[in-house]
């Protein structure tokens, strides 16, 4: 690759409340190339952007997504009044005007996505171009591999799933599973990314990004190290 990918993490999340419209918003005003986000269905089936399994952290509510339908996940506030996206509010905000990370957050994610993509594809001249579909959940990130969506992946590296732990893929180093799904890229955890394990991945022809990286010195340090791209919730800092 030879563009550096300025990448808004859950939007503009250092400036506005994260995996909101006004964080994307912020996002695309900043002039961030990729907005990633993250994916759960909610108990009435919908597909709808928020980080955490349950809504405590970041509403004035409490809960499992799972276990609330969408009108109530509507009822809450998600910060200085915003209210939690569905996927479909978050890609028409979006509307082409940057790529977008998808990161599938549990089980049961892959199926609703990959049909909100096909129908964006086919039906509001979106390109499959525009999106990248991400997750640490490798077997999540297999079942949207095996849905033969013409879609990158990207393969999520953090403590504790470097793939070799994973209870299905234990067998494989993460480089070996990135390769049995025909993964375009490498999102290693800041603490993960060494010189040498960016090096690595990208000879294995992976491009590599790095998340959240926010401070000035280290978005100059992970620029020095090759990376494709970094994840902050400053894109104005990259």
């Amino acid at each position: 690759m030879d563009t550096f990918i300025k990448i808004a993490h859950r939007g503009a999340s250092g400036h506005e409340p994260e995996n909101t419209l006004r964080a994307f918003e912020k996002a695309i005003e900043l002039g961030a190339d990729m907005i990633e986000f993250d994916v759960h269905v909610c108990k009435s089936g919908e597909a709808v952007v928020m980080h955490d399994a349950t809504v405590d952290r970041t509403t004035n509510g409490k809960g499992e997504i799972v276990g609330k339908a969408l009108k109530e996940l509507k009822s809450l506030d998600a910060g200085k009044g915003e209210k939690i996206p569905t996927l479909e509010e978050v890609l028409n905000l979006i509307d082409r005007k940057t790529k977008v990370n998808i990161e599938l957050k549990r089980s049961e994610t892959a199926e609703p996505v990959t049909k909100i993509i096909h129908n964006y594809v086919l039906n509001k001249d979106w390109s499959y171009d525009d999106f990248l579909v991400s997750s640490s959940d490798f077997a999540e990130l297999k079942s949207f591999f095996d849905k033969k969506i013409p879609v990158k992946l990207g393969v999520i590296i953090r403590k504790g799933n470097s793939g070799l732990k994973n209870i299905i893929f234990r067998k494989y180093s993460y480089l070996d599973f990135a390769k049995s799904i025909n993964a375009f890229s490498i999102h290693f955890s800041k603490f993960l990314a060494s010189s040498k394990r960016i090096k690595e991945a990208r000879r294995q022809g992976f491009s590599v990004f790095v998340w959240t990286v926010n401070s000035e010195s280290e978005i100059k340090k992970f620029k020095a190290r090759k990376t494709d791209g970094i994840f902050s919730d400053f894109p104005d800092r990259l």
